[in-house]
């Protein structure tokens, strides 16, 4: 029987794999700690790990997996900037890339409108029986600009709705697609020109070494005054001490984030009760033009059945000895 410690776990997530390995029956055991150097002895007896988005798998922790006989690491998400391939010694490592795109896509339009229309401040001033307009003024999305950087899966999804909004899409990807951009109508531009024409930008590209901080006071000086930023991606693609500087100065009309640059001790957490707090969220928490949501764009029932499913079958096609997919080299 192969025997998998999940970590990072909520009670969702408990359930679901629950459901999903009646079909497979895995050993699992699962832990609310997040797996980084200092966790990694709990894997000792395991072949195989799971993971989430805030857990960390550096050089030393691989150390310590392949030491405990740990022969693989299974993400249940798309994104893989928090493990460190190059030094993943005889470890295999897989993930899953597209459990629905939708779901982020979506959400990302439900921050610009709550950002757009003032959706949250509204609701917020009703309850109270307030039902004045003062302070509530939008803009149509129809017929602007939106900038879209990174065209996956994601971001397409993304451009396919914009564009029913009526509005001009520009893009820029390291990789272009260009039958993506015949089909759905939109436009490849250099980064400053996107910075330059859009009026709202919106962040679907993975994180990495050349997108981290991408989102910087040299990129945001280049871009319109009132722009609208969004980001569902990785929260280290904006550099937040200069994010909180131009909002200050107005440069900035608006910003809806899922994601945050520190979020990992907060994010899907409980923190009422915590002493804990992050400045820099706090202001950004304080600002009457943004919205954040706890890293949610990812949770629909849809989304969570995929993860589910595509996890269990990537282990069991990684122990029955067949080609994955999904592997990560």
């Amino acid at each position: 029987m192969i025997r998998i410690a999940f970590f990072d776990t909520k009670e969702y997530d408990r359930k679901l794999f629950d459901k999903y390995n009646k079909d497979y029956g895995y050993d699992i055991t699962y832990f609310e700690t997040t797996l980084n150097t200092e966790t990694a002895p709990l894997t000792q007896g395991f072949d195989a790990v799971c993971i989430f988005v805030h857990d960390k798998i550096n050089k030393r922790t691989f150390e310590i997996l392949e030491k405990n006989g740990v022969k693989l690491v299974a993400l249940r998400c798309a994104g893989f900037n928090n493990v460190d391939l190059k030094n993943k010694g005889n470890v295999r490592v897989v993930y899953v890339p597209e459990y629905s795109p939708y779901a982020v896509a979506e959400h990302a339009c439900a921050l610009l409108l709550n950002v757009t229309r003032k959706l949250y401040k509204s609701y917020q001033r009703t309850r109270k029986y307030n039902f004045t307009l003062d302070g509530l003024l939008g803009f149509d999305i129809h017929g602007k600009t939106v900038g879209v950087i990174g065209t996956g899966k994601i971001g397409k999804v993304f451009i396919q709705i914009m564009k029913g909004f009526g509005t001009n899409v520009i893009a820029y990807d390291v990789y272009p697609n260009e039958q993506a951009s015949r089909e759905l109508g939109f436009e490849y531009v250099s980064l400053d020109e996107l910075y330059k024409r859009s009026d709202i930008i919106s962040l679907h590209c993975p994180l990495t070494p050349e997108t981290e901080n991408i989102i910087n006071s040299s990129s945001i000086s280049k871009m319109k005054d009132g722009v609208v930023l969004i980001n569902c991606s990785r929260g280290k693609l904006i550099d937040t001490t200069s994010l909180i500087k131009e909002m200050e100065t107005g440069k900035i009309g608006g910003v809806g984030l899922d994601v945050y640059e520190d979020e990992d001790e907060f994010f899907l957490r409980d923190m009422t009760n915590s002493y804990k707090r992050d400045t820099n969220l706090s202001i950004l928490l304080s600002m009457p033009n943004l919205i954040i949501t706890s890293h949610q764009a990812f949770f629909t029932s849809e989304a969570l059945n995929k993860i589910a499913s595509d996890t269990c079958e990537n282990i069991k096609q990684v122990f029955d000895g067949a080609q994955c997919k999904n592997e990560l080299k």
